[in-house]
């Protein structure tokens, strides 16, 4: 099927099955974005600050993070751990393109001297075990099927575990919230089994926003509970974890419909898709969390599941 074909079919889909409202977004939206990403990589030299070029030894990525929402997460709850408050520019406005733009040749040896504990599953599409000191994908054995993503509480104890048995090098920490689905008590999608995932954009939460079924409000509050989630959980890494220079960051930011766009399609450059948190925390090993054991027995997964389940794939 042609891109413009089915377009047009999910156009019509959305009519029928959702509202009038959603098949003219439809309509509208994918040729709009398809244009801005077209102009973007055809016009405008590239932007952002490739991490390797920054100053860090433990680098913990909250996926999908607005500045804006830690800004204001942090003006009302004071974390201990939090040291300093900036932003960064990031180099890409998708997870995908933030690894192909990161770990590229260029920075060969600092990745070699890099430990990546990841619980994003683009990493088997875009990372290279050989590539790092060591590459652990929680996601292929942390994934919660009920909800639909990677829960923070594994990647903690792996990161952990890894923290305890490095002398040196570099830890890279990858968390997938506030990254919906979300882990609060209006999770606003349906966790599936991955044997029964049906899950396709049109449920995701930014879809269900653009097509006017979600309350705007509402998933701001939800966005920032999940970000809140994860930034409690890295109470219990950060005081069990020793680092010189430990910086909170993400790999992108998150549109709720500026300039009609909504979620984090690639190739963008507006600040609310590039500007990431940029803060700096306080680490200490106090040795009080033993962290679960790994499971011994890592199996192969269905990434397109997983992926589906984050909103990525049609």
């Amino acid at each position: 099927m042609g891109l413009y074909e089915s377009w047009i079919k999910r156009a019509i889909r959305a009519g029928h099955e959702r509202s009038l409202r959603a098949g003219a977004f439809e309509f509208f939206y994918r040729p709009y974005i398809k244009s801005l990403q077209t102009l973007s990589d055809g016009l405008l030299e590239p932007i952002g600050d490739p991490i390797y070029e920054l100053d860090w030894d433990v680098l913990i990525i909250l996926d999908a993070c607005r500045v804006d929402l830690m800004r204001e997460l942090l003006t009302s709850t004071e974390y201990s751990y939090v040291r300093t408050r900036d932003s960064s520019t990031s180099v890409a406005s998708m997870t995908p393109d933030w690894m192909e733009r990161n770990f590229v040749p260029r920075y060969a040896p600092e990745m070699e001297d890099t430990v990546y504990v990841c619980g994003n599953p683009f990493s088997e599409q875009k990372l290279d075990a050989d590539w790092f000191r060591e590459l652990i994908e929680v996601w292929r054995y942390g994934w919660d099927d009920g909800t639909g993503t990677q829960p923070p509480r594994p990647v903690t104890d792996e990161a952990i575990r890894q923290g305890r048995a490095m002398d040196d090098g570099r830890l890279i920490v990858h968390y997938m919230q506030p990254h919906s689905p979300f882990l609060t008590d209006s999770p606003m999608e349906e966790g599936k089994s991955l044997d029964s995932w049906p899950v396709t954009p049109d449920g995701d939460v930014w879809t269900q926003l653009s097509y006017g079924e979600l309350d705007a409000n509402e998933v701001w509050t939800n966005y920032r509970e999940n970000l809140e989630l994860v930034m409690d959980e890295l109470t219990l890494l950060l005081e069990n974890l020793d680092a010189d220079h430990a910086v909170v960051s993400s790999d992108h930011g998150n549109a709720i419909g500026e300039y009609g766009i909504y979620g984090h399609p690639g190739s963008m450059p507006f600040p609310f898709l590039r500007e990431v948190p940029w803060i700096e925390v306080e680490t200490t090993d106090s040795g009080t969390y033993c962290p679960d054991s790994r499971p011994d027995a890592v199996t192969d997964t269905d990434t397109r599941s997983r992926l589906e389940s984050l909103g990525y794939v049609a």
